[in-house]
């Protein structure tokens, strides 16, 4: 495997100038004053959080409340980096939906493709992480707004003016949300957009693993990105070695498939493309808080991959913009809660250009 190098104070720079200026998008058409367009799909939520970290929901005594929705932290955290990006989904006609909206319109995200239900409330989850570090989830979703988005509900137009699509699988769960996923992908499939797929297990929402595993994959193969955790990867693949590169390459990396992406938390991640593969280190920090790492990474790699479509192509600037999505990863676990803790490129940059010259 190669290992990520070291880049200099004025590549990183270039890199993201080039970004900004938006020089190798697919479609100038569909760019707007900050670059090539990123349209998220899926949920966005409540989490409740007990106010005094590490103990169980039951000892908990007070909570606050924080927006989450894993595609829906991707959005965020794009635009945080200075890029265009919208969300497609649906919240209740409730204060915690306006409160939602307004967090996406605060943050710079076009919430026009954000929908308000009056027959369902905005989903809740109850979320904490245990003094030994394992996370607990209850959720109130039976069924929440987000689940009832229909085929003939989505932004159409929104989505034929991206240069890429991403996606999650909690909206696969249950119709008619899954059938307004597969709407979703189908035009942007047709409309030319590279498709992002970052799967969650989110194991207690699903009837059964095997339902979750079967559900996961029906979309797999119509992906451009995939990102995946070891943990994911090891429960699809039914206990496989999650660092096996055969394991890998035979189960879960299809033709198709322009690149994959393992992510390991503080070590890093690997990737795999039809060309090359590597591994890209991770960020040495002082962490608090895991939650939305995943989802800044993958805000990260998709700011850049937004202005640079052929990125798989070129190894040595596939491990730049991991290096940096791994800096957005690492940044975000130094918070508490995921949208709160998402960076701008500015202190991104800064991790990177102290631990690269140090």
């Amino acid at each position: 495997m190669i290992e990520s190098n070291f880049i200099t104070s004025n590549e990183l720079y270039l890199l993201f100038v080039d970004s900004s200026n938006s020089k190798h998008s697919v479609n100038r058409s569909r760019e707007s004053p900050r670059g090539p367009l990123v349209v998220c799909f899926g949920e966005m939520m409540i989490n409740l959080v007990p106010t005094v970290p590490r103990v169980s929901l039951a000892d908990a005594t007070a909570f606050k409340r924080i927006p989450a929705g894993a595609t829906a932290n991707v959005a965020v955290g794009i635009s945080r980096l200075g890029c265009s990006t919208a969300f497609i989904g649906k919240v209740g006609n409730d204060e915690f939906g306006y409160m939602l909206s307004d967090i996406l319109k605060q943050n710079g995200v076009d919430n026009s493709g954000l929908l308000f239900d009056a027959n369902a409330r905005t989903a809740l989850a109850f979320y904490a992480l245990k003094r030994d570090g394992q996370a607990e989830f209850m959720f109130y979703r039976n069924p929440s707004a987000d689940m009832l988005l229909r085929p003939d509900e989505i932004g159409v137009s929104l989505i034929k003016k991206a240069t890429i699509f991403h996606y999650g699988s909690v909206s696969l769960i249950q119709e008619p949300s899954r059938s307004a996923h597969l709407a979703a992908m189908s035009v942007a499939k047709v409309s030319g957009c590279i498709l992002s797929y970052a799967p969650n297990m989110a194991l207690p929402l699903w009837p059964s693993k095997g339902a979750a595993r079967k559900g996961i994959m029906s979309i797999w193969n119509y992906a451009d990105i995939i990102k995946v955790s070891v943990d994911e990867i090891r429960f699809l693949s039914e206990g496989d070695d999650p660092y096996d590169d055969n394991v890998i390459m035979k189960k879960l990396h299809p033709y198709n498939l322009k690149l994959l992406l393992v992510t390991e938390g503080a070590r890093g991640c690997r990737y795999y493309t039809k060309e090359f593969k590597g591994w890209a280190a991770g960020f040495e920090v002082e962490a608090i808080d895991p939650t939305g790492a995943g989802d800044s990474f993958m805000g990260g790699l998709l700011s850049i991959v937004a202005a640079h479509n052929q990125i798989y192509k070129d190894e040595k600037r596939l491990r730049e913009a991991l290096d940096f999505a791994n800096a957005c990863g690492a940044f975000t676990v130094t918070g508490r809660g995921a949208i709160p803790s998402l960076p701008t490129k500015d202190a991104v940059l800064r991790i990177m250009f102290s631990y690269f010259n140090s």
